[in-house]
């Protein structure tokens, strides 16, 4: 990236995740928090009716909406969908963006404490991922290899999703809104001096959990949840579990165990807006990445 001349901060992308929704809504109303010299800042409010009735969502995933297909498929109809192609018109068309970076704010019910999202490991990101995790050593990196995303974020080359949690649905948790809001001045601030020439090109080891795969509760034949998340496993985001550690537990107290050949790192246990997505956590490897 040459310059960036645009970054858009996005909340309420589900409803019902207060943090980004309220950040939003004080920026509107205080603009010269998010004002940086270099650059416009942008902000969108991307479910408002979603918000208006507390839910995620009015008909479907807002955050699913935004595959190409999906964005040029006029017959897509539900809120979300016409709502996608709203957004594409104001930050996109994906693929020639309007913007240059996209901070989409989420919270979670998961203890991912201050989690950044990453699109793909251009150097611009990972330098970008490597500035944040040394600044503010309790941010965690995560990515996701590349495939046909769906996700608000994809919009832009750029785009970046900031996990913060646990943090109840429809609920503000003042120390995690302050840490968000913390970060998000560290992300203008490092765009400021990026476009400035001042960021020092100093070599560095950034650990970034590498994506894997998505993980079901034990179900019956019905599709019915036969077993929770361990104890000793609820809220262990990014702790390491080895082969042979409990992951579920059934309601009459048999523990199941992980039958992994390898030591993996799982994070959004127990999320509570996966249960309808099938996912009882997501799965990834830690690895030490140079940039």
């Amino acid at each position: 990236m040459n310059r960036i001349n645009r970054v858009a901060l996005v909340g309420a992308t589900h409803g019902n995740e207060f943090t980004g929704a309220y950040l939003i809504k004080k920026y509107e109303q205080y603009p010269h928090l998010i004002g940086r010299d270099s650059f416009e800042t942008l902000t969108l409010f991307a479910n408002p009716k979603a918000f208006e009735v507390g839910r995620r969502y009015i008909d479907k995933d807002l955050n699913r909406c935004f595959k190409i297909q999906d964005l040029e498929n006029p017959t897509l109809s539900s809120y979300e969908d016409i709502r996608a192609k709203d957004i594409n018109q104001i930050l996109g068309p994906k693929g020639k963006s309007q913007v240059d970076v996209i901070l989409d704010l989420h919270s979670t019910t998961a203890n991912m404490g201050l989690t950044i999202l990453l699109g793909n490991q251009h150097p611009f990101s990972l330098q970008f991922a490597a500035h944040l995790s040394l600044t503010y050593p309790e941010v965690k990196v995560c990515w996701a290899a590349p495939v046909q995303s769906t996700l608000l974020k994809s919009i832009c080359e750029f785009g970046f999703v900031i996990e913060v949690g646990p943090v109840a649905q429809g609920v503000l948790n003042a120390d995690l809104f302050q840490k968000t809001e913390k970060l998000v001045y560290t992300i203008l601030d490092y765009l400021e001096a990026y476009n400035q020439g001042s960021i020092s090109q100093t070599n560095s080891t950034l650990t970034l959990y590498e994506y894997v795969k998505d993980i079901d509760y034990p179900r019956n034949d019905l599709g019915e949840i036969q077993a929770m998340i361990h104890q000793k496993l609820q809220f262990r985001d990014y702790e390491p579990l080895n082969p042979g550690e409990p992951m579920f537990i059934t309601f009459d107290g048999k523990e199941i165990t992980y039958e992994g050949e390898s030591t993996v790192y799982p994070i959004f246990i127990n999320e509570a807006a996966y249960y309808e997505k099938g996912i009882a956590m997501c799965v990834t490897e830690k690895r030490q990445v140079s940039v």
